[in-house]
């Protein structure tokens, strides 16, 4: 397969590709660097030291709004009907470039700083400790539905300052947005996810507003004070953020959880060695467990000028496909690289992406999954898969619909 080639192996809407991806992924990094995919008309990049390469090249960007329209930029506006999801969307740092997206970052780094971060690590212990402790109560369930889903959304909840009677609605609004992520969305998906828009929003508004009159130590406030103070903060901005947060402060670390879990029933030797010292394994575990299934596939990028990958040119007006979860199976990074080493400590894996997109939260989301799967190794250490768990439709934030255990 030649590198201007189209990709045939590649196919994110059939099941048993996006049950097991891995080996089309190295079909693709066999037969190339670049591979142009037409039903979503992208161009692949299956490579890892290519893909942690553009994630840094600032001649891409996740947006071209802030350089070209879309007439000159050979694109077609969304239309209209879809206005308020991309209103939403448009307006958080993951999609914006410098420099709204170095203001943007700056403002909301200042509640992901190590020190802040650090201090949450006891308020995540107890609520990891509770969740499993009543799971255990239980005798099992759905692993998902129980621990992973709850734990990150009341993290990042309580950062922002959302009250808990509410947080039942965060889960069911993010997915439906998170749709819209996915290859090719439905006209039925982009419906859901501009409902979804609309009611976030206007919850967001609101809380906003309460917050205005009635300020606390929560992120929602502390924008709302950069804002007051002049810091060019948007009310729209505001919202995006809270939203972006909200999305990327669960999705990845729910979906990590369960992909993590049904990785260690797949290695019974690993899941041994994990749960016979999880003090000393958990920090590569978790660093593992991303690389050998990430939770996020792919990371699109505009190319905002011409490129080369392997001696094809890209030009001004494309879309790449990063295929993360290809790049953290590249023989030519990792040793091993189809093995679960809980102990690989050469972990350079891009779950995280890279460059001024780099994951904000990603120390925090390292802090919860330890938190979890070493309340499970310690208070279930038994648990054992009831059966074979299914897998979600979806290909780019990939997870598990529900895994069912017994303790």
């Amino acid at each position: 397969m030649s590198s201007s080639a189209e990709a045939p192996v590649f196919d994110p809407w059939r099941p048993s590709f996006v049950a097991d991806p891995y080996p089309a992924y190295a079909e693709l990094r066999e037969g190339g660097r670049a591979h142009w995919f037409e039903p979503s008309r992208q161009w692949l990049i299956p490579r890892h030291a290519d893909v942690s390469a553009l994630l840094r090249d600032r001649r891409l960007g996740r947006t071209y709004l802030h350089r070209f329209s879309h007439e000159e930029f050979g694109r077609t506006a969304p239309p209209p009907e879809h206005e308020p999801f991309h209103t939403l969307n448009d307006h958080g740092m993951l999609d914006l470039e410098p420099p709204d997206h170095t203001r943007l970052r700056r403002l909301v780094s200042k509640a992901f700083t190590p020190r802040t971060v650090e201090a949450l690590v006891p308020t995540i212990q107890r609520l990891a400790g509770e969740l499993v402790d009543s799971f255990v109560a239980s005798g099992g369930g759905d692993l998902i539905a129980a621990v992973a889903e709850p734990l990150p959304v009341a993290v990042i909840a309580e950062m922002l300052g959302i009250p808990p009677a509410d947080r039942p609605a965060l889960r069911p609004w993010s997915a439906e947005i998170c749709g819209m992520y996915e290859l090719s969305p439905s006209e039925e998906t982009a419906r859901r996810a501009v409902r979804a828009s609309l009611e976030f929003s206007a919850y967001l508004r609101g809380l906003i507003d309460e917050r205005r009159k009635s300020p606390g130590d929560d992120l929602i406030s502390g924008l709302i004070a950069a804002y007051d103070e002049g810091d060019r903060l948007t009310e729209q901005e505001m919202i995006s953020t809270c939203v972006l947060l909200l999305n990327a402060g669960h999705e990845a670390t729910v979906n990590s959880t369960g992909n993590g879990w049904w990785a260690l029933f797949r290695h019974p030797e690993q899941f041994a060695a994990l749960r016979a010292d999880p003090d000393a394994l958990l920090p590569t575990a978790v660093d593992e467990l991303l690389r050998f299934d990430t939770p996020l596939q792919l990371f699109e990028r505009w190319v905002l000028e011409d490129i080369e990958v392997g001696g094809t040119v890209i030009r001004r007006g494309s879309e790449v496909a990063l295929l993360f979860g290809s790049a953290n199976r590249d023989p030519a990074r990792f040793d091993r690289p189809d093995d679960l080493d809980l102990s690989r400590a050469d972990n350079p894996h891009v779950s995280f992406g890279a460059g001024i997109h780099y994951c904000l939260g990603a120390p925090l989301a390292r802090l919860e999954l330890m938190a979890s799967f070493g309340a499970l190794l310690r208070k279930a250490p038994g648990m054992r898969l009831v059966r074979e768990p299914e897998r979600g439709t979806n290909f780019v934030i990939r997870g598990l619909r529900e895994l069912l255990v017994e303790i």
